[in-house]
Order: structure tokens, then sequence, then C-alpha cells
């Protein structure tokens, strides 16, 4: 049977908002990785079928199609085509899930999944305010009352629905930050990071986003960002950031007829719809879909990676599987790290995998909630622990 395997997975260091990267065109970020990929694997390049790349603001420097312009920034052949996905922040998520899937059925035998944003160039929202009228149309408004499908509303209702208390958010944020700064600390990301050289001849090398002075009063002085008195704030909210991750996948008979020595095998990818007025609950579902279709149960996982896109979807997750708050984003998450929207699927697959290797857990689970109320979940195998 043919499987899908990943050999090599890296990502730039994340960049806050307006922060060193915000001079890097996003088809450049995303050349970066590209770039590091092929010399980290030593893959002749003639060999990749295809490029699926994630990007939820398809517009302006990110339009006409940012994988395919990457590819060509990056230098590699012509010959390898690009395209471009948008499932919203699972974007990259999902690049990896059509890359595996594509070597599986045979339709290729070396796919490269990855994705990038630049949310300083290309502000959230660009592509729903580009041109006139509105993503949602009388149909769809008219099914749900003409509500306006806000993230921040979804993730006050989240809190609401789990009983978790803005304390609670701000303290699960804090842990966030102090989880990523330790990992930065310890080097565990030095090994994933592609570094960005910047305009100004330094290159940036470390994520840019952790707030190593935070404290519980300073995220108890910020006010709510969505609701009077609601629980939701800047500080227990994923980062507005810029990044880009890239992961080579192929069979294992293919990485062993390269001489490749592969990281993880993806051993079960899936995505599920929800409410989209919640938006944000997919994660739960998903992770009891992705789970049984891979026959393990919670138990088998040695560490989760849960989009920290608010506190309260991880809080939600947490409180609606039971699982072991200390394998959930044990490196930190996007509260901590940032949240390149289209490039986050991709920058959590690597920290996941990279995390598997160096800890040598078997399995781990990843997902990730996104616009609309969708979720992309997938499992991790660990190679070398597996045989």
């Amino acid at each position: 049977m043919r499987d899908a395997v990943i050999v090599e997975a890296v990502r730039t260091p994340i960049g806050r908002r307006k922060g060193a990267l915000i001079e890097t065109h996003p088809v450049d970020l995303s050349a970066v990785v590209l770039q590091a990929l092929a010399e980290r694997s030593g893959i002749d390049l003639s060999r990749v079928d295809d490029v699926m790349w994630g990007c939820v603001g398809q517009v302006g420097e990110q339009s006409a199609n940012v994988g395919r312009n990457a590819v060509l920034a990056a230098g590699w052949p012509e010959s390898v085509p690009g395209t471009t996905i948008d499932r919203q922040c699972g974007s990259s998520q999902q690049a990896l899930h059509f890359a595996a899937a594509t070597v599986i059925s045979g339709q290729a035998d070396v796919v490269v999944a990855g994705g990038v944003e630049s949310m300083s160039r290309v502000p959230m929202g660009s592509a729903r305010n580009a041109g006139p009228g509105q993503p949602f149309g009388p149909r769809m408004r008219a099914r749900y009352d003409d509500f306006a499908f806000n993230q921040g509303t979804g993730a006050e209702i989240l809190a609401r629905r789990h009983n978790l208390s803005r304390e609670q958010l701000d303290a699960y944020s804090l842990e966030s930050h102090r989880r990523a700064a330790q990992a930065i600390d310890d080097g565990r990301f030095v090994k994933q990071i592609a570094p960005v050289e910047l305009s100004d001849g330094s290159t940036l090398s470390e994520d840019e986003g952790v707030r190593r002075e935070s404290t519980l009063e300073s995220l108890a002085g910020l006010k709510p960002a969505f609701e009077e008195g609601g629980r939701i704030t800047a500080g227990n909210a994923s980062q507005i950031s810029d990044g880009a991750a890239a992961l080579l996948v192929m069979t294992s008979d293919k990485a062993r007829s390269l001489g490749l020595d592969p990281i993880a095998r993806v051993h079960a990818a899936t995505v599920v719809g929800d409410d989209p007025i919640t938006m944000l609950g997919g994660p739960i579902p998903a992770t009891a879909k992705v789970l049984k279709l891979a026959g393990l149960t919670l138990p088998d996982i040695g560490a989760f990676e849960v989009n920290e896109a608010f506190a309260s979807v991880v809080g939600a997750w947490l409180d609606a599987t039971g699982a072991p708050a200390e394998l959930v984003n044990p490196l930190g998450g996007a509260i901590a790290l940032g949240h390149p929207l289209g490039g986050s699927g991709a920058r959590i697959a690597t920290t996941l995998v990279h995390h598997l290797r160096d800890e040598g857990l078997r399995y781990g689970l990843q997902t990730m909630c996104e616009a609309g109320g969708m979720a992309n979940a997938t499992i991790f195998e660990n190679l070398a622990v597996a045989s």
C-alpha cells in the first residue's frame, strides 16, 4: 500500500505585525522556506510534481497564485507547478492533506505542501474588502438570520458554553508565552527554522511574538475586544503575524529509493463542518473523527497541537475531550508565537513532527478551527518509534 511521509519540514520565524518581516514580500517569504526545504533534503527539484500552498488573503501581493509565484521566486525549475488553497485558517493544513492524498493515490510521487500569510502587508480582511459586495449572499444570510459571522463573537460563545472565565483564559495565555519562551531558550525551534535575511542585511532567526514580560496583572488590564464585559481580549487571542512553512511529502518507498529518512507518516487526516455561527468549535468533532479513522484513542496520542486562535478554542477543546493539558501545545501556540493565517497549519505541523522526533513520541494530533465553521485534523506517526 502507498502511504504519505514527511521527509523535511521547515518554517520561517514568525514575525510580529509590522515587525521585522514587514518589508519581505509574501512571495519571497514563501521562497525562503522552499529553498530551505530543497537544501536540507537535497531533493532533485526536477522530481517535485506539485507545490500546494495555503493562503487566506489572496489579494494584492498574495494574489495571482502565490504558490506558483513562490516556486519561481525560489529559483526552482519552471517545470514545477504550484497551486494556492483557501480553507481559511486551515489552508496549509488542507494543503498537506491534499499532498498526502495525491501521493497515496499515485497521481504524484513528490509534493510540497505549505503556506504563507503576510498580515503586515496584506491586512486581515483585505480579500473581503477588495471589491464590491460581500461574500455572504442573500440565501446564506437568510438561513442564519443575517448573522455577522464574527470569529470574536464565536470565541465569546465558546467561553460561555464551556464556562471558561476571563481569569482562566488569561492564565492559559500566560502559560502559552511561558512555554514558547522556554522552547526558544532550549533551542527547540532551531532545527525547524529557516532564517530570513532582511533588507538591512540582518537576519531574523527567532520568533518575535513571545512576550516574556507578560503577567496575569497586565493581561487582566486589557479591555474586551468584541463584547462589552466580554472575556476575549487581545491578550488571550492569537497574534496578527507574518510567516511561512513548508513540508516535503512523498511515499515511504520513494523516500527509500532517494535515500531520504522520513520524519513522520501522515497516519490519518480529516476535515469537518460545524456551526458557522459559533464557528470555532470544529476541532472537537474533528478530533473524534480523526481518532476513529486512525483506530486510536486519546491516550495513544503523545502530543497535541490545537491552534490557539483564541484561548477559548483550546479551553473548550480541553473541556470536551479531557485531554491532559500538559500535552497540548507543549512549546506554546499562536497566542505567543503568532498566527500567520494561511501558513499556520504548515507551521504547526512542522513544529509537531519535529517535537515527536525530539521527544521520541509515536503519535501526534493537530487540529485547528477555521472560519465558516470547519476544522481539519491530522494524526502523525513518528516512524523512528513505529519501527
